[in-house]
């Protein structure tokens, strides 16, 4: 169970620059130090670039009800820092308005407490409140072990495998697809 010291808050506009510090401290764990690669990037390349920070902070102002949609959201801890967070989106092809994809980190000492849990299983309310989303899929580096299982006992499935699809720092990365139905219970 989530301590009720961390709270899962949208994430707002006026704290995207704060975001991106947190995402950038969160990426520089990329494969290092016996943390499974989850960024198809090298080691020590960890910072957003300019063009993809904008992307993101200007999808989360596309209407639902367009294409190219992105909601965010942050756990914060009791002292107000970030320390996990979880995004929605629609996928990059057109007439696939009933699919998402999902991504999500949590920062390294907040891990194993039930956080990331907590954050699919909040998103996952949220596209069923606000969205006509049936599916949320998501891709993970295969290597990530700890990421599969989470995302297994949360009810995803594993779809197909891309092997190979990367070669970062010299070795060589395969791409698990997942997916989960939203509505698996009225089937």
């Amino acid at each position: 169970m989530l301590p009720s010291s961390i709270q899962i808050v949208p994430l707002h506009p006026l704290d995207f620059a704060e975001f991106m510090d947190y995402l950038d401290d969160h990426l520089s764990d990329n494969g290092k130090d016996g943390t499974a690669y989850f960024q198809p990037s090298p080691q020590g390349q960890h910072a957003f670039s300019p063009q993809r920070a904008a992307a993101f902070r200007g999808a989360l102002d596309v209407p639902l009800s367009q294409h190219g949609w992105r909601r965010a959201w942050v756990a914060r801890n009791a002292t107000g820092q970030i320390v996990g967070h979880v995004d929605l989106r629609s996928h990059t092809e057109r007439w696939s308005a009933e699919r998402c994809l999902l991504g999500m980190g949590v920062d390294r000492a907040h891990r194993k407490i039930g956080l990331g849990a907590a954050l699919i299983e909040h998103v996952e309310l949220w596209a069923k409140q606000e969205t006509a989303v049936g599916w949320i899929d998501l891709q993970v580096l295969s290597n990530n072990t700890p990421a599969i299982r989470l995302y297994l006992r949360s009810g995803f499935k594993i779809t197909g495998e891309v092997r190979d699809m990367f070669k970062v720092d010299n070795q060589y990365f395969s791409y698990t697809d997942m997916t989960k139905y939203l509505y698996a219970n009225q089937h």
